[in-house]
């Protein structure tokens, strides 16, 4: 063996340093079981504050080699989301506001219609969105140029009258480039502040959008608020009561007109619950009133404003809310609103029909132009457990922003005020402390409204001018709000708004029994390929066995080394690795067993069986890996996890079959002069085996054609093929109960709260637990309707309450998500196959082996989507979503492997031969390389059949694929794809008979 030496000392430094960076996960695990046993009382309770005490304790502590246990944290092998539980987050940035602003908020009608055409135009379109404004602004407007609109003074120098479109939309491409990263880093310092262990946080290149992952939350609504906040925090002068209520007075008649003229149903589907505050109020320019949301505060300093949660009122307000209330005695008005001590304010269930009523054109039109309307942040408790809302009406200044914002901000911290109850200290920059002494000092006496994301969080009465620009919000804060509030302040304000596209949130009880079933599949896996080896190939076994045990050691080492988190697709990939590492060592064997056939000494077999086996293996890793890497690049979240392990298990298997286990070999016929290959019986296995493949290939191409076409036929039954939420976009929930309910009674206990939208229930795992998705909503990817359909569910399941439902996991995805999933699972399918066929054409310098290799590759992936459709059709339906994706594009590199090795014998032969046309010997090398084919088809299919059997409901459907793509990619390799080959290459003139190549495949 070449470079031996070189081949011990890379063994040695790869292996020291798989163990140094393994280590640090054995460390942490031991102080999470002190921390462990430190909580545990007498009884066996944890008590988590008492751990998390622990932990908090030793966290900059030195624990091992001189790093913290912070450190150790940072470096260990980290578990994935749906091992330890946590929530998944794509958020996309809008690039509407960005695209406004740019325009100076436009009120051109062009502009609107083609603002509101690029966001319909966008739900079917990947196609950039600032592209598809300005195609619909030029349908709209085709005389007139984008200059007419975004030559304004904010952008001169940038963009002028003459300027053209093109020049335009780089501009506009720019500034929403600008403001993704911008957006993107304030996200990062978000969460970094948010004190999550491990957070992932990247932008999806091409795309608006940042992907985030963090292990091990528990409070996904905290989260939700803290990465969509915009942080858009403003000042505002409040209209006093005797201000509004002469407004409010002709609205209490308007509103009693209609009622007595039939036209204002207070009964109507826009009186919503108290859980549905997603309506809109608008006023004569803006859209601004929205939801009670997060908490409620009061700011406060030690000079001016005023230190309690409600202001305090002058005697003319006062009289100026009790005329109205007496006027509007018995009216619409009086229904809606109340007088609360600070000014008006709503019930909760009431505020969806103020919006819609604030909402008309007509009653916008009562109100100055330069008021507009604000809620309060958070209800306050009333008699009966009812909540109520304050209602502010907010005083605009002369070009309609706030007299003051959040830029004026410098510095925001959580601290405790004298009370000790939770408070954000501001310390403001200059300009802001001189904006600030001057807006105090000019409404002493009045409210002041401090509002952030459109939500007041206070509006205290000013006691006198505040000069030094320090302040403070405290009031009714959890220390975590407060935290989060300060964060969000300190990090800035977003560029654009952002919405969730995609989420999913895993329970750590999950999570838990995904680890389970994860290491009982791998264990199982290992211990069958183990035992088959070694009942296979006797001796040569165990020694591949050895080089595997290195091969999963070198994985989770490199997996360490990375800082990767080990997920459940990824203990899939390692329990698929396994299968597919076996092939190598097949290969070398079959090798080995052919020269030894040929009387050569078991030196010469080794050597001869390494070297021809060596570009064989090569081959075919090189085409899995390509379909890895294609995996991982249009991949995302768990098809990544699986993409990455694949990748790292290629290579390092590689290396272990073609070189650790040489050195073993060498060693063991070293010491004993002699090494077996094969048992007793396994020895007469495959002998004698003759067959005609070409006989067969046209009732092959039958069979294939018909069960593609039945399986498309059923598909066309079903209404289409059954695709996930991430292809279709929509909600899912899996829903644990304590004993078993029919799934067909949830879901038309479900249908009426789903408002009828598609919705679908069936057991998940075992019998008292349940997977529901639905698509009502979908195309709303705000909080509110996250919020709404989570509502519905809960009603929905409130008839089964005394069976303790439980959410365990919930996933969204929006529909142009779900869009931009699909297309990028075609690109990834149809790069998968280009890259194969040009890889294969290289290597063997003939397209008719790449057709050949192609053609089955797409017979397979079309077999496992048919059959999937067939199944479906018969009750046993598996949805179709990434993961399977994922194994489908596993099966074109397992399939490929295969189909290379017959193809590297044909090649063989006809290189031996030069003569002997593709059809002499097809035969011959198909019958050579049988018994591997059969041997790792039967290794992989029992690995996956043990990861179908306990890897879990996650991974049901991606096993199913890979059991139906392992038996139909083996079949294609032998009946379609060498026959395409054939029939396509075209005949010799003088054909030579093919004894020769016969006699070497015996």
């Amino acid at each position: 063996m070449r470079n031996k030496n070189l081949i011990i000392v890379l063994t040695v430094i790869v292996s020291a340093l798989c163990l140094y960076y393994l280590s640090f996960s054995l460390v942490a695990r031991n102080v999470q079981q002190d921390a462990e046993a430190y909580a545990t009382d007498a009884q066996g309770n944890v008590d988590l504050a008492r751990r998390q005490a622990y932990i908090d304790s030793i966290w900059r502590e030195p624990v091992f080699m001189g790093l913290t246990y912070q450190e150790v944290t940072e470096n260990q092998l980290g578990l994935g989301l749906d091992l330890k539980g946590g929530m998944h987050v794509v958020l996309e940035v809008s690039p509407v506001e960005i695209v406004k602003s740019l325009a100076g908020n436009s009120k051109d009608p062009d502009f609107l219609k083609a603002l509101d055409r690029a966001q319909e135009m966008q739900k079917n379109s990947q196609e950039r969105f600032t592209t598809l404004f300005a195609q619909a602004y030029r349908e709209i407007n085709p005389d007139s140029r984008l200059s007419r609109i975004f030559s304004t003074s904010a952008n001169r120098g940038r963009i002028s009258y003459e300027s053209t479109d093109e020049e335009v939309l780089d501009v506009i491409n720019q500034e929403v480039e600008d403001a993704i990263d911008r957006s993107f880093n304030i996200i990062r310092t978000r969460v970094d502040k948010f004190g999550v262990n491990q957070p992932n946080i990247q932008r999806l290149e091409g795309t608006g959008r940042i992907q985030i992952e963090l292990p091990g939350i528990d409070n996904p609504d905290r989260v939700r608020r803290l990465l969509s906040g915009m942080a858009n925090l403003e000042f505002w002068e409040v209209w006093s009561p005797e201000e509004f209520s002469p407004y409010f007075m002709q609205l209490s008649q308007y509103l009693d007109q209609q009622e007595s003229a039939g036209k204002l149903n207070l009964n109507t589907d826009a009186l919503a619950s108290a859980s549905d505050n997603s309506a809109i109020v608008t006023d004569a320019t803006d859209d601004v009133l929205a939801q009670a949301a997060v908490a409620d505060s009061a700011v406060t300093d030690s000079t001016g404003l005023a230190s309690t949660a409600v202001p305090a009122q002058n005697p003319a307000d006062s009289a100026a809310l009790d005329s109205l209330t007496t006027a509007q005695q018995g009216g619409v008005l009086a229904r809606l609103f109340t007088q609360m001590p600070g000014g008006l304010g709503a019930n909760v269930r009431d505020t969806a029909k103020i919006n819609e009523i604030f909402s008309r054109a007509e009653v916008r039109a009562i109100f100055p132009s330069n008021m507009k309307f604000f809620w309060g942040v958070k209800p306050l408790e009333g008699q009966n457990r009812q909540q109520f809302v304050e209602f502010y009406a907010i005083k605009k200044g002369r070009n309609g922003r706030a007299p003051m914002s959040g830029d004026a901000i410098n510095d925001a911290r959580q601290d405790f005020d004298q009370s000790g109850r939770p408070e954000i200290n501001m310390t403001m920059n200059p300009n802001g402390s001189k904006k600030w002494a001057r807006l105090t000092g000019d409404n002493v006496g009045r409210q002041i409204a401090i509002v952030l994301d459109n939500y007041v969080y206070s509006a205290p009465v000013v006691q006198g001018e505040i000069t030094g620009g320090n302040s403070s919000i405290t009031g009714n804060f959890t220390i975590e709000e407060a935290q989060d509030l300060a964060n969000i302040l300190k990090a800035g304000k977003m560029p654009a708004p952002t919405q969730i596209v995609e989420e999913s949130v895993v329970g750590p009880s999950l999570g838990q029994e995904a680890i389970n079933q994860g290491l009982i599949s791998t264990l199982a896996g290992l211990a069958l390929v183990i035992i088959f080896m070694i009942a296979y190939y006797s001796r040569g076994g165990f020694i591949a066995d050895l080089a595997l045990l290195f091969n999963v050691f070198f994985i989770l080492g490199v997996l360490a080394q990375f800082n990767a988190a080990l997920t459940l697709p990824g203990i899939a990939g390692i329990v698929l690795t396994l299968g597919m590492a076996v092939d190598a060592n097949v290969l070398i064997f079959e090798r080995m067993r052919e020269e030894a056939a040929k009387g050569l000494s078991i030196r010469e077999v080794i050597n001869k069986g390494y070297d021809k086996a060596f570009m064989t293996i090569l081959d075919a890793n090189v085409t899995t890996f390509l379909v890895g890497f294609i995996l991982y690049f249009f991949g995302s979240g768990p098809v990544k996890g699986f993409a990455i392990t694949l990748m790292i298990g290629i290579v390092t298997s590689f290396f272990t079959a073609v070189f650790i286990s040489r050195l073993f070999v060498e060693g063991a016929f070293k010491k004993g002069g002699k090494l077996s290959f094969s048992t007793a019986l396994t020895d007469r296995m495959f002998r004698n085996i003759t067959f005609d493949v070409m006989k067969y290939r046209k009732p092959a191409y039958a069979f294939s054609l018909a069960v593609i076409v039945l399986g498309f036929v059923a598909m066309f039954i079903n209404g289409g093929p059954n695709l996930g939420v991430d292809f279709r976009g929509g909600r899912s929930y899996i829903v644990n109960l304590d004993q078993t309910v029919p799934a067909s009674d949830v879901r038309s206990a479900l249908l009426d709260e789903f408002q009828n939208a598609g919705t679908e229930v069936k057991t998940y795992g075992t019998n008292n637990r349940l997977k529901i998705t639905t698509s009502y909503l979908a195309d709303d990817a705000s909080l509110e309707a996250d919020e709404q359909v989570e509502t519905a569910l809960t009603q929905g399941l409130a008839q089964y309450s005394n069976l303790n439902p439980q959410i365990l996991s919930s996933s969204k995805v929006g529909a142009t998500m779900a869009d931009d999933v699909q297309n990028r699972a075609l690109i990834a399918l149809a790069l998968s196959l280009i890259g194969i066929f040009i890889y294969v054409m290289i290597r063997f310098r003939k397209w008719q082996f790449s057709l050949g290799g192609v053609v089955a590759l797409l017979h397979d992936a079309l077999m496992i989507i048919a059959i999937f459709a067939i199944l479906d059709l018969i009750g046993i339906s598996y949805e179709m979503d990434q993961v399977f994706i994922a194994a489908v594009l596993t099966i074109i590199g397992f399939s490929i492997n295969d189909t290379v090795v017959i193809f590297d014998r044909v090649r063989e032969y006809m290189n031996d031969n030069p003569r002997l046309h593709v059809r002499e010997v097809v035969n011959p090398a198909l019958i050579s390389t049988f018994s591997r084919t059969i041997i790792t088809s039967l290794t992989l299919f029992l690995v996956v059949l043990v990861l179908f059997i306990f890897g879990g409901e996650v991974l049901r459907s991606f096993s199913l694929a890979m059991l139906i793509g392992v038996i139909f990619g083996t079949y294609s390799s032998l009946f379609i794809a060498t026959p395409i080959v054939v029939d396509t290459v075209k005949e010799q003139k003088q054909p030579v008979a093919s004894v020769k190549v016969a006699q070497q495949a015996r």
